[in-house]
């Protein structure tokens, strides 16, 4: 079965080049990134797609986030070379690389508009990559709301990747993450607050047809389904110096619907009940195949053959796994 891994990651040659000379920020993730050689090596990445038949990636530029890396007036320029750079490998290897999302310069909103219809328009790009925050505001700022707006009108998704760093501290009378806390439950924390943003902001009664592909299978939602329905069902009755049972009347929707709004995939790192718990709250039509790779200890593979392994060991019906593997990815994409 064709297998469509639309949340993988990679650098263009001449982007990891130009990162490396500019960036201001590669500690943490940087460092991370540093040592997957997957990243940059196309050999290496064809090596191990070769392992699993009927393979492709969507390509989309790991972290860290472009808005970390430099100044407002230099990350455009390294926008538009991590999109040229995968524009070409998808035109070069369209049997490996069916599409790309772009990467958008955030911290200068309006070039990462122009970018946006740049990379869409003139380049194929088939949605775009945000980060659940931009250099520490909130994806609900008025500043960031035409990005939603352009997606929207375009009908393509938009990736949400989790970025939290050790500069975020696990307790407040500390100055930094201990233990990658910061990575291994931070993440997860992130997706999920910029998730109930989105949601109290009203995007999906401004937008109702806007589609967000959760990284990492929603990350906390599915599991606090009892929090984020009845929990959220009496918001305002826990907090007295601001009444947010307006914000709750105001809404079209339980704060429950809105967040099976979201899109997710499946990288969870091969862990079978999180699959069937994220698969369990989203349903099979909003979950895509997504394996992470090549973040794993393999450096590549082992996400991959894991999270297949995983979801061939669901019991899923043979019309479920069509959807999950590449339907959904070709009907969102519009491939």
């Amino acid at each position: 079965m064709l297998k469509i891994d639309v949340f993988n990651h990679i650098f263009p040659v001449k982007f990891y080049e130009k990162m490396l000379a500019s960036s201001r920020h590669l500690s943490d993730m940087g460092k991370r990134v540093r040592g997957v050689p997957m990243l940059v090596d196309l050999e290496e990445r064809f090596r191990v797609m070769d392992r699993f038949e009927d393979y492709r990636q969507v390509l989309s530029i790991a972290s860290p986030p472009i808005e970390t890396m430099a100044e407002p007036a230099v990350t455009p320029d390294l926008a538009r070379l991590a999109n040229d750079g995968m524009a070409e490998l998808v035109a070069k290897y369209p049997e490996r690389f069916p599409a790309f999302t772009a990467s958008l310069p955030m911290n200068n909103p309006d070039a990462a508009l122009e970018e946006l219809h740049r990379a869409i328009d003139e380049l194929g790009a088939r949605g775009v990559q945000l980060f659940t925050n931009v250099a520490g505001k909130p994806l609900d700022r008025p500043e960031f709301q035409p990005i939603f707006d352009a997606m929207a009108a375009y009908d393509l998704p938009i990736w949400l990747h989790p970025a939290r760093g050790a500069e975020v501290p696990d307790y407040l009378s500390e100055p930094r993450s201990k233990y990658e806390i910061w990575w291994t439950l931070g993440w997860p924390y992130e997706t999920s607050v910029a998730m109930a943003r989105l949601v109290f902001a009203k995007l999906f009664d401004r937008l109702p047809g806007i589609k967000i592909i959760t990284h990492h299978l929603g990350g906390m939602i599915p599991y606090f389904e009892g929090r984020v329905g009845p929990g959220w069902d009496q918001l305002g009755t826990r907090t007295s110096d601001e009444d947010y049972t307006l914000v709750l009347r105001g809404l079209e929707r339980r704060p429950l619907d809105y967040f099976r709004m979201f899109y997710a995939d499946t990288a969870v790192f091969g862990s079978l009940s999180a699959t069937r718990c994220g698969l369990d709250f989203f349903g099979a039509d909003k979950v895509l195949f997504a394996s992470d790779a090549p973040f794993d200890p393999e450096k590549g593979p082992m996400y991959i053959r894991e999270t297949i392994r995983v979801l061939d060991a669901l019991g899923l019906s043979p019309a479920e796994r069509e959807r999950i593997y590449h339907a959904n990815a070709q009907t969102l994409l519009k491939l």
